[in-house]
């Protein structure tokens, strides 16, 4: 597969073909969010630099070399791995691809360790790192290599590929998923996948609980959005297990690979949970004022609608403030997800007590 045929990423596109007709640098950094793309368009790369598109594919070319964190970083014996290898020549092809995979995890020991291959690189070696995030990099790293930029794709690029995957879908759902997505071929992936509806039917029902319900308990809340969660985190890990059994692993790297695939999409998942969180809040608000048109889950309308009003508009503000607040929270510290996740629903329940609706 061509880098050309991927959705949108036209400066991406335009670097790459331009190294490609003028000759590569010796390291690439393909960066962006994730979901976007950036994965398989540096293996697409990779097979144009070393001229076999099928084999770099498949993984089977003796001149392509991929390093994939098996823990939670990416370590300084992995680094002196490819390091030894990145000193021998070409088997086939005239240059060897060096993929590193999640460079943004790189322990601080990893990246010293690569930057001396980055300064002095042999003449046919090209190395093309793939980060979620730049920020965790080195500035060091960061200047030996031509980056890439990646960016979340439009709302149009993710219905096309929905619509690829499913030809039938309704209009209304269609529009609330590629919405929900984010600029995200894997999230809207998820949330055709039946599990990714019932988990997404389950916590609507908690969101609309916070303000709709006579008796509302935080923990019962919190607890329906963490089985979510750790639902998504079996499925990965099952699909990690799979795969680890084509590899040539050790026990325990085996079991820290898997580990890893379901640490990653639990937190993806609690992720993009507040954010729906947060969007149905904010679609109160959308309804309340007339903005139909704005609304994220407009498969909901009818729902929401009946719901929104003018007298909510200040409390569903302040509970979107309070899910994108735990939203940080998760994001940059390693907080226990059930605790956080009772108290803000202690908070969005407060935010709603007391405010007197016409009719719900």
């Amino acid at each position: 597969m061509s880098f050309e045929s991927f959705p949108e990423q036209e400066e991406a596109k335009r670097l790459l073909a331009a190294a490609l007709a003028e000759g590569p640098a010796h390291a690439y950094l393909f960066h962006g969010p994730p979901g976007v793309g950036k994965r398989i368009a540096a293996i697409a790369f990779a097979g144009e630099l070393i001229g076999d598109d099928g084999r770099v594919e498949r993984g089977t070319h003796p001149d392509l070399y991929v390093l994939e964190p098996v823990g939670d970083q990416v370590l300084i014996d992995e680094i002196r791995a490819l390091r030894r290898d990145l000193h021998m020549r070409p088997f086939e092809a005239q240059r060897r691809v060096y993929l590193i995979l999640d460079a943004h995890t790189m322990n601080e020991a990893a990246a010293d360790a690569l930057l001396k291959d980055l300064e002095e690189p042999p003449e046919y070696g090209v190395v093309v790192l793939v980060a979620d995030d730049l920020g965790p990099l080195p500035e060091t790293i960061l200047s030996r290599c031509q980056l890439i930029p990646f960016r979340r794709l439009s709302e149009a690029a993710v219905r096309a590929d929905l619509l690829d995957r499913a030809p039938g879908l309704a209009e209304d759902e269609l529009v609330a998923i590629a919405r929900l997505a984010a600029g995200r071929l894997d999230r809207g992936a998820r949330l055709l996948d039946p599990d990714g509806r019932k988990r997404r039917d389950a916590l609507l029902d908690v969101a609309r609980s916070v303000y709709a319900a006579d008796r509302f308990d935080p923990g019962d809340a919190a607890r329906t959005l963490v089985d979510g969660i750790k639902q998504r985190g079996a499925d990965a890990r099952a699909d990690a297990e799979e795969l680890v059994e084509t590899m040539e692993l050790t026990a325990r790297e085996g079991e820290q690979r898997v580990r890893r695939a379901q640490r990653r999409a639990e937190r993806d998942e609690l992720l993009a949970s507040l954010e729906e969180l947060a969007w149905w809040y904010r679609d109160l608000i959308a309804v309340a004022v007339g903005a139909q048109d704005a609304v994220v889950h407009s498969d909901r309308l009818d729902v929401l609608a009946a719901d929104g009003s003018l007298e909510r508009i200040a409390a569903a503000e302040a509970a979107c403030d309070h899910a994108r607040e735990t939203w940080r929270s998760f994001e940059e510290f390693n907080i226990a997800p059930q605790l956080a996740l009772d108290a803000l629903f202690v908070r969005l329940r407060n935010e709603f007590a007391g405010v007197a609706v016409a009719a719900v």
